[in-house]
């Protein structure tokens, strides 16, 4: 009786604590857009399930949208197991890309762009089709897309405490979009032939990351995101379909990180080059 008591003492406690998670508050989720827009670290959404940090995200997003506009596209976010690793969470994540977020090629930003700014090698994929919310596999996602687009994401992790982000918080941040600088469009191949070649490398190729010298920072395979880059769009498709949402044509995707999230210094900047990607050329971001 003793033991059973204690059990059920454990699973009461356990009740209780998650009873005590909950979605932000409208003034809460206020309180973080207002910390965002003034580039000031916010506190941390803490006690968040998966539920509530949609939630919270939605209404973030909500406040957002006021501010920036039109959405330009979606971010998909710890798709890589390294990056899931350092915010000890098992699956993806997504996010809002707002007009004005995109900056083109070679662009110079603050290296203080945000509360708590960050740079990674990313890739963005352009939506050519609503097919796309019913790809089950990367060439599905192949055929409904028409452009890849070399891509430094530069996030804003935009908390006090950042390492005590999970993925529920870390979608109450919108995934920590903030800027991102977009390099040349590489068009999809017509024929099948090529576009399965073009499945492969996207696969295959080494993403590489250099500081400005050229010294390289990191390095990542196109296969560390979900096993194949495009994976990421799969998730997508699926994740925005159970809240009711759908990618429409000319949205722009990010499809996460290839490699370490890195905090910027005035004076440095960053290339990514997709070795092995046929047409792809490097992308760069400088940092005053």
């Amino acid at each position: 009786m003793t033991v059973l008591r204690f059990v059920v003492a454990l699973v009461l406690v356990a009740a209780a604590a998650a009873s005590q998670a909950e979605c932000l508050s409208d003034a809460q989720a206020a309180a973080l857009v207002d910390a965002f827009v003034a580039k000031t670290p916010a506190a941390n959404p803490e006690g968040l399930n998966e539920a509530d940090g949609a939630c919270s995200r939605a209404k973030v997003n909500a406040a957002l949208a006021k501010r920036y506009g039109t959405v330009v596209g979606y971010k998909a976010g710890l798709t890589n197991p390294a990056v899931q690793k350092r915010f000890n969470y098992d699956r993806p994540v997504w996010g809002v890309l707002y007009q004005g977020m995109l900056l083109p090629n070679g662009s110079t930003v603050e290296a203080g762009f945000g509360a708590r700014p960050l740079y990674e090698a990313d890739l963005l994929v352009r939506v050519k089709s609503a097919a796309v919310n019913d790809a089950k596999t990367p060439e599905d996602v192949l055929a409904a897309i028409d452009q890849l687009i070399p891509f430094i994401e530069l996030p804003d992790l935009m908390v006090q405490a950042p390492p005590k982000l999970n993925g529920p918080a870390i979608s109450a941040i919108n995934v920590g979009a903030r800027l991102g600088v977009t390099g040349t469009p590489v068009a999809i191949p017509l024929y099948r032939a090529e576009r399965f070649a073009m499945l492969d490398a996207l696969r295959d190729m080494t993403v590489v990351l250099s500081d400005a010298s050229g010294a390289e920072l990191a390095r990542g395979k196109g296969s560390d995101i979900l096993g194949h880059p495009l994976n990421a769009v799969v998730w997508l498709a699926e994740a925005l379909a159970k809240e009711g949402k759908a990618m429409k044509p000319g949205d722009l995707i990010s499809l996460g990180s290839f490699s370490p999230l890195l905090p910027p210094k005035a004076g440095a900047g960053a290339t990514v080059t997709y070795i092995g990607l046929p047409d792809a050329k490097p992308v760069s971001v400088s940092f005053k």
